[in-house]
């Protein structure tokens, strides 16, 4: 399947199963489009109609050029995988990643909060070590011959379990040792609790922090605000700030949400790098569409022109020698699209799974409090193997939307969590998300172009 935008002066041409790009002239773009469905002289004649100073000899060279980058797989490449994508689900998996949720409870009271204040719909309550201690063991005994594991201490807000976070982190340390494993540890906060001891705990042992912080003070005070309804920005930005300072070269990115109420969310992302933040992500809110929160099909046109005016601000500062990184746009282009993340998905249920603080087990953090999606508990394990199977097959070949759509092998189906929310399966689709994962792509592979032009 081939792909053509054009977008800040470039012609581009992607070729979604190969991964190939080219950017190309008018004259090509126009052949290019109708290579597959006129003959080589039909395609000259139209042309040479269209553009007075186009002989038809350069019109079939460059018929030729295009059936050249077809032989070589680099163009209309036919995509080998979807037979595969079914035989799939019985392969064996190991799990290799776990959303760690040592607290589901909150200092925060975010209006937007899928996780219901971090209650997930539940009773407010904090892990025990000895529970934490069990879910790591379960993901040990469960990784097969992995070497690297990915534990997300998560909530609700961490920090509020903060002695069991570190107990844990020196019980893995341990096991690592016994078990030929390598934990790699991330942590999610709002902030608020950030101290020295905080900063330099996660800088010696999280291999990643994110950090939420929604942009200009006063789009995140809107939403992000404690229980007695003050805004949060004046409290973390500082601790953020020295945190980041801190950090050095290791991982960290400030993660916000936009909303329907700032649909111009460049500017809080720019605010953001302005700060001295130079690792940026900005999430559109996902919640219900009579929240008034929800963005509208009224904002979709905005927001492409918002995901475009980010990409050529990009540019212009990576020139002016103050970069900084989306992480929507980071993509790699040398080798293609992944073979293997185009038919296992995101790996939510299967080699990803979230646990709760008593202990029981979820495809992933956005499924938690859903009992059609618990999958068992750390003691017994995975017991409903039906709800783990369905999730095996959960990539872009089993959305039959997804058939003709060119993104499909970038964003392997997408997230299915988001899915079911959106059409009440996992296999299904959230359209809106689509759409915005596609302007991300296309202004992703611009920026690329712009980097090595």
């Amino acid at each position: 399947m081939v792909h053509q935008y054009k977008l800040n002066g470039y012609n581009i041409v992607l070729d979604t199963c190969s991964g190939a790009v080219h950017v190309v002239d008018e004259v090509a773009y126009d052949i290019i489009a109708l290579y597959k469905e006129k003959s080589a002289e039909e395609i000259a004649d139209i042309i040479c109609e269209k553009y007075s100073d186009v002989t038809r000899e350069e019109c079939f060279e460059c018929v030729d050029a295009v059936a050249a980058l077809e032989k070589t797989g680099k163009l209309y490449t036919p995509d080998t995988y979807a037979d595969m994508a079914f035989d799939f689900k019985n392969r064996n998996t190991v799990i290799k990643a776990m959303c760690l949720h040592v607290a589901h409870t909150c200092n925060l009271n975010c209006e937007y909060c899928f996780a219901s204040q971090g209650k997930y719909h539940g009773d407010r309550a904090l892990m025990s070590f000895e529970v934490g201690k069990r879910a790591l063991d379960f993901l040990i005994e469960h990784s097969g011959t992995r070497h690297n594991l990915e534990v997300d201490f998560f909530g609700g807000e961490p920090l509020m379990n903060w002695d069991v976070v570190k107990q844990l982190v020196a019980y893995a340390r341990e096991q690592e040792k016994i078990h030929n494993k390598n934990f790699r540890f991330t942590l999610t906060t709002n902030g608020m609790l950030i101290d020295d001891e905080v900063i330099e705990f996660s800088n010696k042992e999280m291999s990643n922090v994110v950090l939420s912080l929604d942009g200009r003070k006063e789009v995140h005070d809107r939403l992000r605000k404690d229980y007695q309804g003050r805004g949060s920005y004046d409290i973390i930005l500082p601790k953020f700030k020295e945190f980041v300072k801190r950090r050095g070269d290791k991982s960290y990115y400030m993660r916000g949400t936009f909303t329907h109420a700032n649909t111009d969310f460049t500017n809080d992302i720019f605010h953001m790098a302005d700060m001295g933040f130079t690792e940026l992500s900005m999430e559109p809110v996902v919640c219900a569409p009579t929240d008034p929160s929800a963005l509208t099909q009224e904002d979709l046109p905005v927001l492409f022109e918002q995901y475009e005016i980010l990409a050529k601000e990009m540019i212009k500062r990576k020139k002016e020698g103050r970069p900084f990184t989306f992480y929507h746009y980071m993509l790699d282009l040398k080798h293609g699209p992944c073979i293997y993340k185009r038919i296992s998905g995101c790996g939510s249920g299967t080699e990803y799974v979230a646990v709760t603080p008593t202990g029981d087990i979820y495809p992933c953090h956005q499924f938690v409090g859903d009992e059609k999606y618990l999958l068992g508990n750390i003691y017994d394990g995975i017991t409903n193997t039906a709800v783990q199977n369905e999730f095996k097959l959960c990539n872009a070949y089993a959305r039959k939307e997804c058939d003709d759509c060119w993104a499909k092998l970038y964003c392997s189906g997408g997230c299915a969590a988001n899915s079911y929310h959106a059409s009440g399966k996992i296999t299904g689709i959230y359209e809106y998300g689509c759409e915005l994962f596609k302007k991300r792509i296309e202004c992703a592979v611009m920026l690329q172009i712009a980097d090595e032009i």
